[in-house]
C-alpha cells in the first residue's frame, strides 16, 4: 500500500482509482482456480516492479561553522571556483575602468579651463584681483 501522502488533486484522484480497482479485482480472484490467480499474484508484483519510481532527492551541500565563521562543505571542483572568482575579477576591472574614465574627464575639464585663460583678451591676474570680480557682479546685474 502507499504510504505516501498525496500531495495534489490529480494524485488523490488516482490513489482513490487504484483502491477501487484493487477491491473490484481481489473481489472476483477468490472465485478463480490457483493457477491463475498466481500468475496474476506474479503479474502483479512484475508491475509494481516496473512502475514509474518517484524522482530520488538530492541533498543540499552542508554547512559547517568553523570557528565564527561558516563555510561551505561538500566538493569544490576547479570550475566551481573559477566561477566564484570570475564575477570579483569583472567586478575590479569595471571600477578601474569608472575610476580611469573619470579622471580622463577631469583631465579634459581642467585643459578646457586652462586654455580658455590662456587664449582669452584677459590676462590670467586679472581672475584673481577683487575689483574684477566686483565689476562681473555689477556687469551681470546690468543685462
Amino acid at each position: 500500500m502507499n504510504t505516501k501522502v498525496p500531495t495534489s488533486i490529480n494524485t488523490i484522484a488516482e490513489d482513490q482509482f487504484g483502491q477501487r480497482l484493487v477491491a473490484r479485482l481481489s473481489a472476483g480472484n477468490r472465485e478463480l482456480p490457483h493457477d491463475i490467480s498466481e500468475r496474476l499474484r506474479v503479474a502483479r508484483a512484475q508491475a509494481v516492479a516496473a512502475r514509474k519510481q518517484p524522482p530520488q532527492l538530492r541533498t543540499a551541500p552542508v554547512v559547517v561553522q568553523s570557528g565564527h565563521t561558516l563555510t561551505m562543505g561538500g566538493s569544490w571542483s576547479w570550475w566551481t571556483r573559477i566561477g566564484s572568482v570570475v564575477p570579483l575579477i569583472a567586478l575590479v576591472a569595471g571600477l578601474i575602468t569608472i575610476s580611469v574614465m573619470q579622471d580622463d574627464d577631469r583631465a579634459s575639464e581642467l585643459a578646457e579651463v586652462d586654455s580658455a585663460l590662456l587664449t582669452g583678451d584677459l590676462p590670467p591676474a586679472a581672475y584673481t584681483d577683487p575689483g574684477f570680480a566686483q565689476f562681473l557682479k555689477a556687469d551681470n546685474a546690468s543685462d
